[in-house]
């Protein structure tokens, strides 16, 4: 319901893309979405990271508010070479605050605009 009622107030174009977080208790996605054509345009997920992560940690001690930043900082930078500067929030009715929060603020720390 919360996801529903977030969705009906923001809307991804091709200049402003959505940049949509799906968390779940063990990994966390971003994207951005086209919703005028309905395509998803950059993804960034766990996988894609953890590799670079699990090389200066060990496994135990990751964190997984560090993942979600350097997962906001991957997308930012896939966005921008793609040519995609300013994107909008769309928290997936999550609360603004831990992996979530970590996420756009790698997002913005790779330069993205939101």
């Amino acid at each position: 319901m919360r996801h529903r009622r977030g969705r009906s107030k923001i809307y991804g174009t091709t200049q402003k893309p959505r940049l949509c977080v799906f968390r779940s208790n063990r990994y966390i996605y971003a994207q951005l979405i086209d919703d005028s054509r309905g395509q998803t345009l950059v993804a960034a997920r766990v996988q894609e990271v953890l590799p670079k992560i699990e090389g200066k940690k060990e496994k135990a001690t990751i964190n997984k508010t560090a993942v979600a930043l350097e997962i906001g900082k991957l997308l930012a930078q896939k966005a921008l070479e793609r040519g995609i500067r300013r994107t909008v929030f769309d928290r997936g009715g999550y609360k603004y605050h831990g992996r979530v929060k970590a996420v756009a603020e790698g997002a913005r720390a790779g330069g993205l605009e939101f």
